[in-house]
Formats: structure tokens, sequence, C-alpha cells
């Protein structure tokens, strides 16, 4: 359970003086030897800062040995929308989220249980994001691009990714709780894995839920083409594969919205990424089937060009 680790979080990031230094703080009271690094990203829009928290493994990569390495990434615009919006705001579930993982993940090693792979956990921290208008309800603003997140997040060691965000301004996904995507690799939408829906079905003691993607979901912000949101952004920048773990209503909510976070619905969301943490290290999770991917990119060739911002492109970064 991580309705603690939630709790605090939540407390420590609805703030208008939420920040990173405060959020390391939080992590080191709980291992002080963590391996936590904060640092400011200046965008055309603000500021806001990133943090990393790297928890070794037992036979992970940092120990020198081949168990591999998932990254939980918490995706967002802002925590909040002062001073347009008092407290935390909807889209900020994924920091929430991410957070929560990394302090349940260090107070694990704490009580003597190491996962077998190293995990990457990455979010922000921005407490006055902006606003802009999008259908059927208004997004939150970043105060940098989704391309300098990026940058920062998605790094060569990751074998796989988790990409965990509010994905509650839509008439896509139409229940209460959390949804999962097809996993999303090199430009291609694969199939949806089955090692994944039976993490979910465990971990939530429901039928999974699966939410739709279009081409465009999965390319980068910037070139003029409608996205459900920013959580399949990372699989703009990396050749790792990535699922998308949605934070879903049945009605559309604002990502502005305050007073619109379930924390139950947050807890089924982060337990299912730490199973799926455990057991992704440990090799029994299959985030694609590898033999599958590589006959789909002899027949049809490679679809890397839809990580990009296309040929012809004159919209900005978003």
């Amino acid at each position: 359970m991580l309705m603690k680790q939630l709790i605090e979080v939540h407390d420590l990031l609805d703030s208008s003086y939420a920040n990173g230094k405060g959020a390391m703080e939080y992590l080191k009271t709980i291992r002080p030897d963590a391996d936590v690094e904060v640092y400011t990203l200046v965008g055309q829009k603000g500021k806001t800062d990133m943090i990393k928290v790297r928890i070794p493994g037992a036979k992970g990569k940092a120990k020198g040995l081949d168990a591999p390495t998932i990254g939980l990434l918490g995706r967002l615009g802002g925590l909040g929308a002062r001073p347009e919006r008092i407290g935390f705001v909807s889209d900020g579930d994924g920091a929430l989220i991410a957070l929560s993982l990394a302090a349940k993940l260090l107070d694990m090693q704490n009580k003597g249980d190491y996962l077998d792979g190293d995990v990457f956990i990455s979010t922000h921290i921005c407490p006055d994001a902006p606003t802009r208008e999008h259908k059927p309800v208004p997004f939150m603003d970043s105060p940098v691009n989704m391309a300098q997140v990026n940058q920062e997040e998605v790094t060569v060691e990751l074998d796989a990714i988790l990409s965990v965000d509010t994905t509650k301004g839509n008439r896509i996904i139409n229940n209460r709780g959390f949804a999962v995507s097809p996993t999303v690799k090199e430009g291609y939408i694969l199939r949806v894995s089955e090692s994944i829906l039976d993490l979910m079905q465990t971990t939530t003691g429901k039928l999974p839920y699966v939410y739709a993607l279009s081409q465009q979901d999965i390319t980068p912000y910037g070139n003029g083409l409608y996205h459900l949101n920013s959580i399949l952004q990372p699989a703009t920048a990396t050749k790792a594969p990535v699922i998308g773990v949605a934070i879903t209503t049945e009605a559309p909510v604002a990502g502005c919205a305050t007073g619109a976070t379930h924390i139950t619905d947050c807890e089924e969301a982060a337990r299912f990424m730490l199973e799926v943490a455990k057991a992704y290290g440990r090799g029994e999770c299959s985030f694609y089937d590898e033999m599958e991917f590589e006959r789909i990119r002899y027949l049809y060739g490679t679809m890397g060009h839809f990580q990009t911002l296309g040929t012809g492109n004159e919209c900005d970064d978003a």
C-alpha cells in the first residue's frame, strides 16, 4: 500500500512554496543516502524544478549486473495554476504518484526489500504553471516545453518506461481509476502487453482498462497535430518501449481543476506501477514481443519518423 506516501507527498506538493529542494529533503528523511538530484529548468513560460531519483536494484546495472532498468516518469504541466487557481490541480497527479513511488521504494530498502533491477524515477515540480485552452476542457500548460523535459528524463539507461499522467480532460477514456495504453516503440503502436494486463488485473481486482491511441498522440508536441495529452511524449525520445498509465475519470475534468485528485485511484495506479517494476526487474514482465516487433519492422520498415516533428513543419515546439 502507498496511502501513507501519497498523503505525505500530497501535503508537501499542495503548497505555493512547493519546490524540488523540499521534495529532496523529504526523500532524504526516509533514506539519507538516497540518490536524489534536483535542478531548475527554465522555459519561455516560466521555470520548474526537475527531480530525479535513482534507486539501485540488487542485480541492477548500478552494481555491474544485468537486470533491466525501468523508468517511472511522472508527467504533468504543473502542480498548481496560481494565481488563477488556488491549490493542487488535477494535472499534478503524475508528480504525486512518481514521488510517492520513490518514497515507497526507499522505505522498502530500509526494510530489506530490494527490487532486482534499478529504478529511475523523475518528474518536475511547478506550483504556478500556466493554462491553455483545450477541448473539451482546459489543459494545464507547462513552463517548459516537452522536448526539454524529455531530454532530462529519457536516458539511454532505461530499458522500459511507464509514463503516468492525469488523463481526465477527454471523452476517450470513460472509467474512474486508471487505464493503460498499448505499448509504443520507435513510432509503432504495438499490441497491448499481456503481462501488463495481468498485473493490472491483480492489483485492481477488476478487468483491465485500455485506452485508445491515435498516431497523432505518439508524435512530438509542436507539430500542430491534436494530442490526447503529453503522456506518450517520452516515446518520441527513446528506443525503449513506453506504456502510458492514465489517471482517469468517467466525465471530462479540466487539468487545472482543484479538488479533483482521487487518492484511492492514485494509490491503485502507484501500486500497479510498483508491481510492474518488481516483475520487470525479475524478467517476469514483457512490454512487447521482441520477435513480433522485428517481424513488423521487416515487413513495413522503420517508423522512427513519427518520433520527429516531420517534414515541412513550421510550428513552434509546445
